[in-house]
């Protein structure tokens, strides 16, 4: 069984007992969460589509953890100009859990 479901603006595909990185939710760790914009719902043999979303469908999920990616460099620089910036960036996840799909 799987699920297209949106969360914080991005649709990820999840099925049971999966683990998925999102980006970062204000929910501290332990946290149970229902997420109700449920896009397609199927098995192997039904598919469910919903315009946009599916009526009475669900996905509950547990929040793991937050983390940070791992660091992105960003160089910039003009040639004959002497202009040169380096920065980095971490963007931050929040791991969760799906524990069902109804």
């Amino acid at each position: 069984m799987f699920a297209v479901v949106r969360i914080a603006g991005q649709q990820f595909r999840v099925s049971p007992s999966e683990k998925v990185f999102v980006p970062k939710l204000k929910s501290d760790v332990g946290t149970k969460l229902t997420f109700d914009q449920v896009l397609i719902l199927g098995d192997e043999k039904n598919t469910t589509v919903g315009k946009p979303y599916i009526d009475g469908a669900k996905v509950e999920a547990t929040v793991l953890k937050h983390v940070k990616d791992d660091t992105v460099i960003v160089l910039k620089k003009k040639k004959r100009k002497g202009y040169r910036v380096r920065n980095g960036h971490r963007q931050q996840y929040t791991q969760i859990e799906i524990n069902s799909l109804a």
